[in-house]
C-alpha cells in the first residue's frame, strides 16, 4: 500500500507535527505524492490524493482551504520559519473547518524529505503489486493445464483478486460461480439481466452490473456474431495489477470456450446429417444416429419450424441448451422439430418464435406431420415462411391454410404479376379497377353491384365493356372472371 498521512507523521527523521485535532480528515488516506506550490490557487496542478507543502498561504484563508479539500487534497503541511515563524491560527481554524489534517514542518527537514518517502513508498507498492500480478498470472497459467481448465482458471481468479467470478453461458444462463455459493438469487438475477443485452447484441461488448455482491465488471467471450458468453467479475477496489491479471484470464477463458468448437462444429454436421436422412425418408438411419449422441427424436406428430436470418449460428448455439426437440442446419436455414406438444404453445413461446424474437430471425412452422412425411411439412413451412411479418415473424401454415388460397396471392411475386396484368386498366381510369372489384364481389350480378356503386347498371354495363376491350378478353365466362379477380385481390 502507498504511505498514509498517519505514516507519514510518523516518520522521526521528518519531525512532523500535527496541529489540527483528531478526527480532522483521515489520518489513514493513502498518500499518492507530495507537492509543494506557493500558488494561490493550485488545484489545477494537484491530483486527489496528494499532500500539498507550502510555506505561505494567502490573506484570503478559507476559501483557499475550502478548494484544496474539495479537490481531495488529503493534508497540508506548512514549513516553519521560512516566511514566518510558527503556522498562523487562521489556517489552523481554516483546515479545522474543512476537514483538512494540516501539520507543521520544522525548518531543518526539508520538502524533498518528505516528497522521497512518499515516492519510495509508491514505488515499493508498485513493485509489490507488479510482483503479486507474476505470481497470480503464473499461478492462473497452471490452472489452464488442469483437465476442466475455464472452471480451474475462474477458480484461480476468485483466488487471487478475493472476489466472485461469473461465467453466463451463450444461452443467457449462469453457468458457473466462484467461489461456490458467493451469489445470492438476486446477484444472480443482476447479473443474468445485464448480461442479456450484451449476448443480444451479437458483438465483442463490456458492461457492468451493480448487485447485493458489489459491483461486477463484464466482458463477452468469443468471436463477433457467435459470442461465447460472458464472463462476470468483482470490480469493487481492483487496481491495475489486479485489472492486468482480469484481462489475462479473459483471454484464456475466451480461448478455453473456443476449443469446444471443433466439438460444436462435428455436432451441427451429424445434426445436419440426420435431418437429411429423415427428408430422405431413412428414418432408422437417422435415429440410430441421433440417440446416442443427440438423444432421441421427437415423437409424432411433429411440427416443423423453418427460420432465415443472419444470426443463426448464434441462435444454433442457443437452442443446444433450450431445443427439447430436434433442430439443424441446412444450407442457409435453421430447421426446428418439435411434437405437437410444444407446437401448439408457439403463440406462448415455443422455441421457434422464441429464437426468432431473440436473434431477430424469420421463419414458418408447418401443420402437423409425421415423420414420414416430413418433405410435406417442410414446404408448408416455407409456404409459412413467405408470409412472415414484422409482427408475425414465425406464422403458422394453420393460418394460411384457414386463410385460403386467394390469401397466397399476397406474395411479391403475384403482385408483380397482377400489376402487369390491370396495367391496361389503370392507365385508361384508375378507378376502374375498383368498379370490377365491386362487381365481381356482387357475384356479376349489375343490379346488385349497380346499387353498392351508385350508378345506373346500364353505366356498369359500358364500364365492364371497357375493362373487357382494354383486357382483350371476354368476362362473361367463370374462368375469366376468376382470373380477373385474383389480379385484383393480389393488388389490394
Amino acid at each position: 500500500m502507498p504511505a498514509t498521512l498517519s505514516q507519514l507523521l510518523a516518520r522521526p527523521e521528518l519531525d512532523l507535527t500535527l496541529l489540527t485535532p483528531a478526527g480532522v480528515g483521515d489520518p489513514d488516506a493513502p498518500v499518492q505524492w507530495a507537492h509543494s506550490s506557493e500558488l494561490p490557487d493550485p488545484t489545477p496542478f494537484l491530483s486527489p490524493g496528494q499532500v500539498l507543502l507550502v510555506t505561505g498561504t494567502p490573506d484570503d484563508v478559507d476559501p483557499y482551504i475550502a478548494r484544496l479539500a474539495e479537490h481531495g487534497v488529503v493534508g497540508l503541511g506548512f514549513g516553519t520559519e521560512v516566511v514566518r515563524a510558527g503556522t498562523p491560527d487562521a489556517l489552523i481554524d481554516a483546515c479545522v473547518r474543512h476537514g483538512l489534517p494540516l501539520f507543521e514542518v520544522p525548518y531543518r527537514t526539508p520538502f524533498i524529505a518528505i516528497a522521497r518517502f512518499v515516492a519510495d513508498r509508491v514505488a515499493a507498492d508498485a513493485y509489490a503489486r507488479n510482483t503479486w500480478a507474476l505470481r497470480a498470472s503464473r499461478a492462473i497459467s497452471l490452472a489452464a493445464l488442469r483437465p476442466d481448465a475455464l472452471a480451474a482458471v475462474l477458480t484461480e481468479l476468485a483466488r487471487q483478486i478475493e472476489r466472485p467470478v461469473a461465467l453466463i453461458g451463450a444461452d443467457g444462463s449462469l453457468d458457473r460461480v466462484s467461489p461456490a455459493g458467493a451469489l445470492t438469487a438476486a446477484s444472480r438475477d443482476a447479473l443474468l439481466a445485464a448480461a442479456d443485452p450484451l449476448l443480444r447484441s451479437r458483438r465483442r461488448a463490456a458492461g457492468s452490473a451493480d448487485t447485493e455482491a458489489g459491483a461486477f465488471a463484464l466482458q463477452t467471450l468469443g468471436a463477433a456474431g457467435r459470442l461465447r458468453g460472458v464472463l462476470a467479475i468483482g470490480s469493487d477496489g481492483l487496481d491495475p495489477a489486479a485489472q492486468q491479471v482480469v484481462t489475462g484470464v479473459v483471454a484464456l477463458a475466451g480461448l478455453a470456450l473456443e476449443q469446444s468448437r471443433a466439438t460444436d462444429a462435428a455436432r451441427a454436421r451429424l445434426r445436419t446429417a440426420v435431418w437429411r436422412a429423415l427428408i430422405a425418408g431413412d428414418r432408422a438411419l437417422a435415429e440410430s444416429v441421433a440417440e446416442p449422441v443427440l438423444g432421441a427424436l421427437p415423437e409424432a406428430p411433429v411440427r416443423v419450424t423453418v427460420l432465415t436470418g443472419t444470426a443463426l449460428a448464434a441462435a444454433a448455439d442457443w437452442l443446444e441448451s433450450h431445443a427439447d426437440g430436434f433442430f439443424a442446419r441446412d444450407g442457409q436455414e435453421l430447421v426446428l422439430m418439435e411434437s405437437e406438444a410444444g407446437a401448439d404453445a408457439a403463440n406462448s413461446g415455443a422455441l421457434g418464435p422464441a429464437a426468432a424474437a431473440r436473434f431477430e430471425l424469420r421463419g414458418g412452422t408447418s401443420a402437423p406431420s409425421s415423420l414420414a412425411d416430413l418433405p410435406t411439412a417442410l414446404a408448408q413451412a416455407e409456404v409459412a415462411r413467405q408470409r412472415a411479418t414484422p409482427a408475425s415473424p414465425v406464422p403458422s401454415f394453420d393460418d394460411v391454410a384457414t386463410a385460403g388460397m386467394l390469401a397466397l396471392l399476397q406474395t411479391p411475386d403475384a403482385r408483380a404479376v397482377a400489376q402487369t396484368a390491370l396495367a391496361p386498366l389503370v392507365a385508361a381510369d384508375p378507378g376502374l379497377p375498383a368498379l370490377l372489384r365491386t362487381w365481381l364481389d356482387s357475384d356479376g350480378v349489375y343490379d346488385i353491384a349497380a346499387r353498392r356503386l351508385g350508378i345506373h347498371r346500364h353505366t356498369l354495363r359500358a364500364r365492364v365493356a371497357d375493362a373487357e376491350r382494354l383486357l382483350g378478353r371476354d368476362l362473361s365466362g367463370f374462368a375469366a372472371r376468376a382470373d380477373l379477380y385474383a389480379a385484383l385481390r393480389a393488388t389490394a
